[in-house]
C-alpha cells in the first residue's frame, strides 16, 4: 500500500516545491529518501545513489528553475529522486519495469530529462553542448549538471571540462563526491579528492580565504562563509580544476540545505562568464543503515525487506555465466603467470574481483575508463602476456578506435571477454549486448567466438588461452547457464569449427549463441508437423565454419540463421559465404534473423526476446514461412 506523506503529497512538480519555505525542505527531504527505500524495494534498482543525493536533488529543483533550467544527472543511476519530484511520483513503483519508467534519466519520459544517460561521465559535455546552444538563441537559462567522482575520472570528461574551461559559456557542474563508485574508486583522481579532506591548510588561511572568496560576491561570501567545508579547499582544493578553467567552490556538505541552498542560488545568480564547479560531499547510501553498512551501498539491489534489508534473490542453482568465466580463468591462470586480468570499474559485475582475489598483482581495475582499458591491454600484449579484459558488451562500445587501432591492426592477442551479450532485461536499451558481434566481426585479425553454454563457454576460454597471434572475443550472456556439466580446462575447440546438433534433411537452422535452446524447441515442434531440421552450434562468427556451411546449403532447402545480434553481424558473413559460392543461383532458401532494427524497451528478457522475435514459436513460424513460400523470379523484357 503507497504511503502518505505530509509534504511530499502535495508536490507533483518541483513549481510546487518552491510554494515550501526553506525550513520545510529538509522534511521534504525525508520522506522523500523515504519513498524511494520503499519503492526500490518493491521493483529492485540503483539505489545509493539516488539516497546520497536526496538533499541536492531538493536544493536543485528548488533554486533552479527547471524545466526551464536544464539539470543533468551523468549515468542516472541517482535520478530516482529526481524522477519523484518531475511529475512521475504515481509510476516510481514502475521502474525498470516493462513499460515503467527507465532506471535512468530518458527525453522521452520528460521534459525534466534534457539528456538521456546511462552510460557515464556524459554530463559536463552535453552541458556545455547546450549552454552553447542557449548562448546562439540568447537564451538566460542555466545549465547543471551533477558528475560522481568516478564518472569525473574518465577521459571524456576531462575533455569536456578543458574545451568548457576555455570557453566563455556558463555552465554549473556538480561534483558528487562520495567516495564510492560501483567499485571502489580507484586512480589519481581519488588520491586527490581524499587531499581535499586532511590538508590542515585552512586553519590558517580562513581570513584569507574570506577574501579570496569576496571576488565572487559579497552576497556568496557571507553566507558561504558559515559553511566550515567551504572554507576547508576553497584554496587548496580548486588548483586542479581552476587550472582547467573552472571557478571552483568547495568542497561543501552535500547533505546539509543550509550550506547549499545559499551557494546554489549564488551560482545561479552569478555573471561569471565561464564554468563553475561546485563540490560537494555525500554519503552514498545515506539515511537507510543497511546500505550504509554495505560494501556497495545497495549500489544495485533486487527486491528487498525494508525492515532488514534483506535481497529477495531468485532460487536457482544454475551457475552464473560470469562466475563460469572468472572460475575458469582463475584455473589458467594458476597454471600460466602470464595471464592477467582487466576491469574498467567493474569487478564485481564481471567476476574480475574473483579473479583479483586470487591475484591481486595481475588484475587490473583501470577505472571509468574503457579505451584506457583496451590500450592498456594492448600494451601488456606487446610484452608476452595474456591480457583478458572483461568489459560489458555496451561499454565496448566506447572503445571501439582503439580495439581496431590499437589492437586489430596490430594483431596483438588480447582476449576479449564480453559480458552482458544480448538483451539485458531491466536496464533497456542502454545496456544491451546488441552491436559487438557486428563491430567485431567486421574486422580483420579477429576471432570472435559466441558461448551457446556454460560448458560451451569453457571450451572457449581454454581455447583463447592459446591464441597469440591475433584478438579473440567471447560473448557470452547476463544469467545463469542450464546446467550442463562443465568440462576440464584441457578440453579445446578446433578455431573456426563449428558442432552439429542434430541431422536433418530439410530444413538448417544456424544458431550463433545461447538461442540455441529456442532452437531445439523449434525444431521439436517442426517436428510434430513432419519438417525434419538440423541444428548447428555455429561457436564462430570469424573464422566461419566454411565447409560446414557449404555442406548443408547444398544438402537443405531452407537455411536460417539465428543470432542476438544487430544486423550486419554472423547472417550477414553467411549470406556473404553463400553469395560468393553461388549457393543462391542454385535456389537455396535463406532468411536471418537478428535483433530487429529497433532500440527494445526494458522488460524481462523473455518479453524482450518475443518482442525481438527470436522465441521458439517465432523461429519455427519463420521455418514454415520459408518452406512454403512460393516466390518466383519474374524477367522483365524492355
Amino acid at each position: 500500500m503507497k504511503k502518505s506523506y505530509e509534504f511530499l503529497d502535495s508536490i507533483n512538480f518541483p513549481s510546487d516545491l518552491r510554494k515550501l519555505s526553506e525550513n520545510d525542505l529538509q522534511n521534504v527531504s525525508d520522506e522523500l529518501r523515504n519513498e524511494m527505500i520503499d519503492a526500490v524495494s518493491k521493483t529492485g534498482g540503483h539505489l545509493g545513489a539516488g539516497l546520497g543525493v536526496v538533499e541536492l536533488t531538493v536544493a536543485l529543483h528548488y533554486v533552479f528553475d527547471t524545466p526551464n533550467d536544464k539539470l543533468i544527472w551523468d549515468v542516472g543511476h541517482q535520478s530516482y529522486p529526481h524522477k519523484i519530484l518531475t511529475g512521475r511520483k504515481d509510476k516510481i513503483r514502475t521502474l525498470r519495469q516493462g513499460k515503467g519508467l527507465s532506471g535512468f534519466t530518458k527525453r522521452s519520459e520528460s521534459e525534466y530529462d534534457p539528456f538521456g544517460a546511462a552510460h557515464s561521465s556524459t554530463s559536463i559535455s552535453s552541458a556545455l553542448g547546450i549552454a552553447e546552444a542557449n548562448k546562439l538563441e540568447s537564451k538566460s537559462s542555466n545549465v547543471i549538471a551533477v558528475i560522481g567522482d568516478g564518472a569525473i575520472s574518465a577521459g571524456m570528461a576531462y575533455e569536456a571540462m578543458n574545451n568548457a574551461g576555455a570557453s566563455k559559456t556558463k555552465i554549473i557542474v556538480i561534483l558528487n563526491d562520495n567516495d564510492m563508485s560501483i567499485a571502489k574508486p580507484v586512480g589519481a583522481m581519488r588520491a586527490y579528492l581524499a587531499k581535499l579532506f586532511t590538508g590542515k591548510i585552512y586553519f590558517s588561511l580562513r581570513e584569507t580565504l574570506k577574501l579570496i572568496t569576496s571576488a565572487f560576491s559579497k552576497r556568496f561570501s557571507a553566507k558561504a562563509g558559515k559553511a566550515e567545508d567551504f572554507l576547508r579547499s576553497a584554496v587548496t582544493g580548486g588548483t586542479l580544476f581552476s587550472s582547467l578553467g573552472f571557478y571552483y567552490v568547495g568542497p561543501l556538505n552535500g547533505h546539509d540545505l543550509s550550506s547549499l541552498i545559499p551557494i546554489l542560488k549564488n551560482a545561479r545568480d552569478s555573471k561569471y562568464e565561464g564554468p563553475i564547479m561546485i563540490h560537494i560531499k555525500t554519503q552514498k547510501g545515506k539515511g537507510y543503515s543497511y546500505a550504509e553498512k554495505a560494501n556497495d551501498h545497495y549500489h544495485g539491489v533486487s527486491k528487498f525487506n525494508v525492515d532488514t534489508g534483506e535481497q529477495i534473490k531468485s532460487g536457482t542453482n544454475l551457475p552464473a555465466y560470469t562466475k563460469v568465466f572468472a572460475n575458469t580463468l582463475v584455473k589458467h591462470a594458476k597454471k600460466d603467470s602470464k595471464i592477467v586480468g582487466i576491469t574498467a570499474a567493474m569487478p564485481g559485475g564481471t567476476g574480475m574481483d574473483i579473479f583479483g582475489k586470487e591475484f591481486p598483482n595481475r588484475m587490473f581495475d583501470v577505472g571509468i575508463a574503457e579505451q584506457h582499458a583496451v590500450t592498456f591491454a594492448a600494451g601488456l600484449a606487446t610484452e608476452g602476456y595474456k591480457p583478458y579484459a572483461a568489459i560489458y558488451s555496451t561499454f565496448l562500445q566506447r572503445a571501439y578506435d582503439q580495439v581496431v587501432h590499437d589492437v586489430a591492426i596490430q594483431s596483438l592477442p588480447v582476449r576479449f571477454a564480453i559480458d552482458r551479450a544480448g538483451l539485458v532485461g531491466a536496464d533497456g536499451s542502454t545496456h544491451a549486448g546488441s552491436f559487438d558481434i557486428t563491430y567485431l566481426s567486421t574486422l580483420p585479425n579477429f576471432i570472435v567466438m559466441a558461448a551457446s553454454d556454460e560448458a560451451e563457454l569453457v571450451k572457449m576460454i581454454n581455447t583463447s588461452v592459446d591464441i597469440n597471434d591475433k584478438p579473440s572475443a567471447i560473448r557470452y550472456p547476463r544469467g545463469t547457464g542450464i546446467g550442463v556439466e562443465l568440462p576440464s580446462i584441457d578440453e579445446k575447440i578446433e578455431i573456426g569449427k563449428g558442432r552439429i546438433i542434430q541431422k536433418g534433411t530439410q530444413v538448417c537452422i544456424l544458431s550463433l549463441g545461447t538461442r540455441l535452446g529456442e532452437c531445439k524447441l523449434a525444431a521439436e515442434e517442426l517436428k510434430v508437423k513432419g519438417i525434419s531440421v538440423t541444428i548447428i552450434d555455429a561457436r564462430f562468427v570469424k573464422p566461419l565454419d566454411e565447409k560446414l556451411i557449404l555442406n548443408c546449403a547444398k544438402e537443405h532447402e531452407v537455411m536460417i540463421t539465428i543470432e542476438e545480434g544487430s544486423i550486419g553481424g554472423f547472417g550477414s558473413h553467411v549470406k556473404n559465404l553463400l553469395s560468393k559460392r553461388g549457393i543462391f543461383d542454385k535456389g537455396l532458401k535463406f532468411r536471418s534473423m537478428t535483433l530487429p532494427d529497433k532500440f527494445i524497451e526494458q522488460d524481462n528478457p523473455e518479453k524482450m526476446y518475443e518482442v525481438a522475435g527470436l522465441n521458439s514459436s517465432q523461429i519455427s513460424e519463420k521455418v514454415l514461412e520459408v518452406l512454403f513460400s512460393k516466390n518466383s523470379i519474374r524477367v522483365v523484357k524492355n
